[in-house]
């Protein structure tokens, strides 16, 4: 159980914290408790009431430091404990971000939120912050009462505080084992509308109606998921819409998916979003990788049953196009770290690497092309999934590695070894760069794309491009048209400005389109992008988008001073996770940035 009392009364002029909080763990027969901690001031540790004796080991750059417990007493075997460790975090607590009321959509009230995945969570909470130890957890919330806490828990009732006549008391329960990494805890001035018998929607007022309609697919989505995985265990599934800076498209944790504002383009065009974190139920949260160098079995996993979702409310065809436009980000995640970079690896070592600087495409990407590669060997999507579905039930609730994934594979295949024999498997898995085995998917969708890429690459006669040649594409299919062009050499300036001239691409409000729009006009050096660029990387956080934006202006010569200085002006309401990757993009000194 824990008990957080969350400090926002006159933020940012009151030290952020958790001030109190009681830990429970079950220990294993052993006199001491090792948890990981990061930038905690801890100042009490009890065991069962009595005085227990704690130290703080050395601190690692980025791990944190162990904190030591020493029990007062002999254990037994199978003798419950109750460890109690009293804590504040730190201000710049990597988990957590506190906004002023100025950085929120309604301006009155302070917001906070957190985000654990990877480590992050020995930031907030002293634990066993790793994805091979599961747990569940209860927590009381007191917040002012003007505020709304949320966890990624099932909502257990609230009540006035009994000690504080302003504040309220908010109750959680999480009954399904789930790692560290998946703690979370919101709170703001939040409403929330209901979407659908199991979900609602949270936000600020601001954006409540207009989440609403946007994630109105959501039990559509949840019902197709569970036909083709199996039942839903975590209860409720809501979805929280964050502030601007939140630094990822969506995170999911059980029962409160996070997502980015930017997904509220108006369209629907984005709710493969929603169909990822919903996956996630069951590939990641269900079942997950044991440690980090195994991530590709939470996301791959995952990607792949988002795009048998979009296959069952869509087409095959749609699939097929969503796969292509997964190579293409794949292609560019390698070309970002380099063809030999370790890091590119399905599997890569990662001892004594920082994870928030080996986030990429790659676990997603270069793990969907080997199950859709292994789908087309073992007899297509039906039969593919059906192992799937297999694997997720027999692996439910615990973490497993790849060794024990592929094992499976070998068992539930058993007639078809012969052909899993001739597999690559140390290239697809342990050889740095893009996989052994291209897929050949089906590019129905994508034709018209390639094709007006071609023209804007070739086409000598500008006048002959109008405004009809993007009318017939749906918004999948714009977007892919810009990432086309963004693999090219940069188009001359004069292709971009009749571009703009015939398209109108400026007026775009949909996120994945004004970002790649943006880039591509930057890298042709129209001057007249770079505010524009430059504002749609600050005024929001998706790191999806900020990174790529900022470095694209860092690399135009006559600019890389202004994205500096930009980035210098904003970094303060910036995640810290996307602010301390930004500042290494931009080869920033963090001292002379504050």
């Amino acid at each position: 159980m824990s008990s957080w009392l969350v400090d926002t009364v006159g933020y940012p002029n009151v030290l952020p914290h958790f001030p109190f909080s009681l830990i429970s763990l079950s220990l294993s027969p052993s006199y001491h408790q090792t948890l990981d901690t990061k930038d905690l001031k801890v100042s009490k540790v009890t065991a069962n009431g009595q005085a227990a004796k704690f130290t703080l080991g050395p601190k690692h750059s980025f791990m944190g430091t162990p904190l030591e417990i020493t029990l007062p007493f002999d254990l037994s075997r199978g003798q419950h404990v109750i460890v109690e460790v009293t804590y504040e975090t730190a201000p710049n607590a990597s988990a957590l971000q506190w906004l002023t009321p100025e950085q929120t959509a309604g301006k009155k009230h302070p917001y906070l939120f957190s985000q654990c995945q990877a480590t992050h969570c020995r930031s907030m909470v002293p634990c066993q912050d790793t994805p091979a130890m599961k747990h569940t957890y209860y927590a009381q919330v007191s917040v002012p009462k003007e505020l709304v806490a949320v966890m990624s828990a099932v909502r257990d009732g609230e009540e006035p505080d009994p000690q504080d006549s302003s504040r309220a008391i908010y109750h959680f329960r999480q009954p399904v084992p789930m790692p560290s990494y998946l703690i979370a805890i919101v709170v703001g001035a939040l409403e929330s509308r209901e979407i659908g018998p199991r979900s609602r929607v949270w936000s600020e007022k601001e954006l409540v109606d207009k989440a609403a309609y946007e994630f109105s697919e959501t039990e559509t989505m949840l019902k197709t998921a569970e036909g083709l995985a199996g039942p839903y265990v975590w209860g409720q599934y809501d979805i929280l819409v964050l502030p601007p800076s939140f630094p990822y498209g969506g995170m999911e944790n059980p029962c409160l998916t996070y997502a980015t504002p930017t997904l509220l383009a108006g369209d629907r065009s984005l709710s493969n979003v929603i169909a990822h974190e919903i996956s996630h139920s069951w590939t990641g949260n269900l079942v997950t990788n044991k440690t980090w160098e195994h991530f590709w079995l939470n996301e791959g996993h995952t990607v792949y049953l988002e795009r048998m979702i979009g296959r069952s409310m869509e087409s095959e065809q749609f699939r097929q196009f969503k796969a292509m436009g997964g190579w293409k980000e794949l292609q560019e995640s390698v070309n970002t770290f380099g063809a030999n970079n370790p890091l590119t690896n399905l599997v890569p070592n990662l001892n004594e690497v920082d994870l928030d600087e080996a986030f990429s495409s790659v676990p997603y990407e270069k793990g969907f092309a080997l199950l859709y590669h292994l789908e087309e060997l073992m007899g297509g999507p039906e039969v593919f999934m059906g192992f799937v579905k297999s694997y997720i039930q027999l692996f439910s609730y615990s973490s497993i590695t790849t060794e024990e994934w592929k094992h499976y594979l070998f068992t539930y295949f058993k007639n078809k070894v012969d052909i899993l024999n001739k597999v690559d498997w140390n290239a697809w898995m342990h050889t740095p760069g893009m996989p052994p085995v291209k897929p050949q998917y089906d590019t129905t969708m994508a034709d018209a794309c390639i094709a007006l890429c071609k023209r804007w690459t070739k086409e000598g006669d500008l006048g002959n491009f109008s405004e009809g040649d993007v009318k017939t594409l749906s918004t999948h299919q714009l977007i892919e048209f810009l990432s086309l062009l963004l693999q090219q050499e940069p188009l001359p300036l004069s292709h971009v400005k009749r571009m703009q001239e015939v398209y109108q691409l400026n007026a775009f409000n949909n996120a994945e389109i004004r970002f790649r729009w943006l880039r591509l006009c930057v890298k042709s050096k129209w001057e007249d992008a770079v505010p524009m660029a430059l504002k749609m990387a600050t005024e929001q956080g998706r790191m999806k988008f900020t990174r790529p934006l900022f470095k694209e202006v860092y690399n135009f010569d006559k600019y890389r001073e202004e994205a500096v200085r930009v980035f210098i002006a904003h970094r303060a309401a910036m995640h810290p996770v996307t602010a301390n990757l930004v500042s290494k993009d931009l080869k920033v000194d963090n001292d002379k940035s504050t």
